[in-house]
């Protein structure tokens, strides 16, 4: 029996497809990339007008051989990788290695993972964009030239091990800048002073805001001092009370980044794990009772659209669900910033009915919880305003003036389902509503002065980080989660307490890439160059000529940088652990899997260790700590302080309780549908007990 054959990245994707599809289709992952630029080599030819040289990557192989297979007997082949730049090219490097014409019908596009699409896409083919293909070629063979021409340099002068990239030298130098515009400002002191008053049968605060005339801000404790003693014996009285509404509108349904930083804020999940769960939801799960579905559309977007087929079901959805009131007369309508490239809908459900709290016995909990804030926010969007009255009112005693102010919630609209996240909350506003009114008379029931001092701007979170990135054009949505992952896997950030710190290792490297590499970490070299990379999309640029335009300004830096740096030595941070072979203090180093201590006296002492990492639980066998280790394989289990002398080992994380059935002790796992159990280690006893609420926070992982 004949067949067409898809193609897809995802064997999880292949699955939900072929569902869809049924009969007479043949779905098949390529699991990403099969070919790219070798690793061992530059990969360039840059003599050749900046030629690529692809292979195919190491472990492809058989993949591409059983694609191949599947294909010789298929009547007909889609590639349906992802709808962007980089799905373009997968397709494109699928339709080269499978003797596919490019220009032929044989290209499939769809936006979610859903039977609808899959059968309109199917369909309508058309053939590969090439402009889209020469956008990711730009983008590659960039990333490779200043990645391949300056590590080498930074492993001479440094150490080596390290990296330079085009958003990640950016990124580090914000985070750079950030510190030092910390370090460098200076407080400025000021005072509040807050009163009670009286007024008719209410009581309400104020607080001072100069004079009848003219604003005013204190200073110093002299100034407030000053105020104080006018405050004795002062009569008040109740002048310019204003009664209105405000009227709070809701925020457009997800981007990328909007939803990595919500997701950063609320649920505490760094960049990258927002992304790899809104993959999953993407591609597909398996919903009980019904089979797998694609919950969510396309996750890499920076558009606000939603389609005409979503906004009907949810339109009736809100009547229906929370009455006319909440529904706006027209949809509401949000405009994407100024660069975006609106190439697919805003991140939402595939289908409103399938609402969270249904699907939860489905989902694991990490799951359930970014399904529910794509849910919801995708349905508030779609609500009318929130409405709250308003007062304020001035208090006024000579020449001194007292302000109040105050809101009260008087219709929900969309806040019943969903409120926005803010990164740094400043104060709440009053929510008591004084009955007030002109020329009456007010009493002063106390007050009282403070000191406060002006603030420095915050570090970057990893939400506010990727905020500046899209605010000030660096990357694009696939970009920001793989930017924040590398920077701190190469240790030029530290992360605290969700808090994004330079390290001394990052100082150092982006004060040599500042002084030698000025375009590669400005800000609007990289956000430029982002924009040319669109005119390529556009068809309105050749790639090459983009390349060729950065290149020869980037050659002279780099032959300069060789013979000018010099050699910069980054002194290891010291320890307060002796080395157990030769007594030195020993000290922190970066690997591939993270800090750990190592001798300085290397390499006369080649002694290392892990970094002792305990956990609550105590050892069953011994009663002694327990530590967090690492395999030579990369692997996490837990072992007792007491080794050798004591033996005990798991690969599970160890529970701080026992088994209330045998007294055994009791091991963390998750279950089938991700869930997290305490679980017996005797496998006779088989207590199994979930764990409420248990989400786990990446940062601890």
């Amino acid at each position: 029996m004949t067949y067409k054959l898809v193609i897809v990245e995802s064997p999880a994707k292949a699955r939900t497809i072929a569902k869809y599809l049924g009969r007479g289709y043949k779905v098949e992952a390529s699991q990403g990339h099969v070919r790219d630029l070798p690793k061992s080599q530059l990969g360039i030819d840059i003599e050749n007008n900046f030629e690529p040289k692809y292979i195919t990557i190491r472990g492809r192989g058989e993949i591409l051989t059983k694609i191949r297979k599947d294909a010789k007997g298929a009547s007909k082949i889609f590639l349906a990788t992802d709808p962007d730049r980089e799905g373009e090219a997968i397709s494109w490097h699928l339709a080269t290695l499978l003797g596919i014409d490019p220009a032929e019908a044989c290209r499939i596009e769809f936006h979610e993972v859903t039977g609808k699409a899959m059968k309109a896409a199917v369909k309508s083919p058309r053939a590969v964009n090439l402009n889209l293909v020469d956008a990711q070629q730009a983008r590659r063979v960039l990333d490779r030239l200043v990645g391949y021409k300056i590590s080498p340099l930074l492993w001479s002068k440094i150490r080596k091990g390290l990296s330079a990239g085009r958003v990640q030298s950016v990124a580090t130098a914000m985070i750079c800048q950030r510190e030092e515009e910390i370090e460098e400002f200076v407080p400025e002191e000021y005072w509040y002073i807050e009163a009670e008053f009286s007024a008719g049968s209410s009581k309400f605060h104020a607080r001072y805001a100069g004079t009848p005339d003219e604003k005013r801000e204190l200073k110093s404790e002299t100034e407030a001092s000053s105020v104080l003693s006018e405050l004795v014996n002062a009569q008040f009285t109740v002048n310019g009370v204003k009664k209105g509404e405000r009227r709070k509108n809701p925020a457009p349904p997800f981007t990328t980044s909007n939803l990595q930083q919500e997701a950063s804020r609320k649920l505490n999940f760094t960049a990258s794990k927002t992304m790899q769960i809104a993959q999953q939801l993407y591609e597909g799960v398996d919903v009980e009772g019904v089979g797998t579905l694609g919950l969510v559309t396309y996750i890499r977007t920076d558009s606000t659209r939603i389609s005409d087929d979503a906004l009907l079901p949810l339109r009736e959805m809100i009547a229906e669900r929370y009455g006319s009131e909440y529904l706006p007369e027209t949809p509401n309508v949000y405009k994407s910033r100024q660069n975006a490239q609106d190439a697919h809908e805003a991140i939402r459900p595939t289908d409103v009915s399938l609402r969270p709290e249904n699907l939860k016995s489905s989902l694991s909990n990490d799951q359930y919880k970014l399904y529910k804030l794509i849910y919801d926010r995708f349905v508030a969007s779609q609500m009318t305003p929130a409405v709250y009255d308003t007062l304020s009112a001035e208090l006024i005693s000579g020449d001194v003036d007292f302000h109040h102010s105050s809101q009260k919630l008087r219709f929900a609209g969309f806040t019943a389902v969903y409120e926005e996240g803010i990164d740094d909350a400043g104060e709440a506003a009053d929510t008591h509503m004084p009955k007030i009114r002109d020329g009456e008379k007010a009493r002063l029931l106390s007050y009282d002065s403070e000191q406060h001092f002006t603030q420095p701007p915050a570090r970057y979170t990893e939400a506010s980080l990727v905020k500046a990135l899209e605010e000030k054009g660096i990357g694009r949505p696939s970009t920001y989660a793989p930017t924040i992952s590398t920077i701190l896997q190469r240790g030029y950030v530290s992360r605290e307490k969700k808090r994004l710190y330079p390290t001394e290792l990052g100082n150092v490297v982006n004060e040599i890439m500042s002084k030698s590499f000025p375009d590669i970490v400005d800000i609007q070299f990289t956000a430029d160059m982002e924009n040319r990379l669109d005119d390529v999309e556009a068809g309105k640029t050749d790639w090459k000529q983009v390349v060729t335009d950065f290149y020869g300004p980037f050659e002279k830096e780099l032959e300069a940088a060789e013979a000018g740096i010099e050699k910069v030595k980054v002194e290891d941070e010291v320890s307060d652990v002796p080395c157990e072979k030769c007594g030195a203090m020993m000290v922190y180093k970066m690997g591939r899997f993270g800090r750990f201590l190592a001798c300085p006296r290397f390499p006369e002492c080649r002694h290392t260790q892990a970094l002792l990492k305990y956990i609550d639980a105590p050892c069953p066998e011994c009663g002694g700590r327990l530590l967090e280790r690492v395999s030579r394989k990369g692997r996490k289990f837990y072992g007792c302080e007491h080794y050798p002398e004591c033996q005990f080992v798991s690969w599970d994380l160890p529970a701080v309780e026992k088994c209330p059935k045998c007294g055994g002790h009791m091991v963390i796992k998750r279950g089938h549908k991700g869930e997290l159990m305490r679980v017996c280690a005797d496998v006779a006893c088989g207590t199994r007990i979930p764990i409420e609420n248990a989400g786990r926070d990446e940062d601890n992982e």
